[in-house]
């Protein structure tokens, strides 16, 4: 069975510290800041006492994306902010996923966002070719 493709997807050879900072820098040159970081590593030992490998979820925003999308139809706040999720492989291994802005539009059939989607999905669309080169 084949998945659906939710998002993007990035092998970096790196260790995941170092992944984090350049999925973060790359974000950030395309207009996008990190909100929100969820440890899933560290929730799940402390909610759960299990161990899981690193795992982090990172909410990044395009503000001035955001301000239009939320004017245009409020409830889209139920799809933002962006995630991004880094997974531990290996020592020198960071999986990448990136949300497909225009995926999550596939839901809201609004015409009023589908620029914005399209222009997010594109910045976010050169994120991936940033950690790529």
């Amino acid at each position: 069975m084949e998945k659906p493709a939710l998002g993007l997807t990035v092998l970096l050879h790196h260790d995941f510290e170092t992944a984090q900072q350049r999925v973060t820098e790359a974000l950030k040159n395309e207009g996008f800041g990190v909100l929100t970081e969820i440890d899933v590593k560290a929730t799940l030992k402390k909610k759960l006492d299990v161990d899981f490998r690193p795992y982090k979820i990172l909410g990044a925003c395009n503000p001035p994306i955001a301000h239009q999308a939320l004017t245009a139809v409020p409830e889209i706040g139920l799809f933002l902010p962006c995630n991004v999720t880094l997974s531990y492989v290996d020592e020198q291994t960071t999986e990448v996923g990136i949300v497909d802005p225009m995926a999550m539009m596939s839901f809201m059939q609004n015409p009023a966002l589908d620029s914005l989607a399209q222009d997010a999905a594109d910045r976010l669309q050169r994120v991936k070719e940033a950690l790529e080169s």
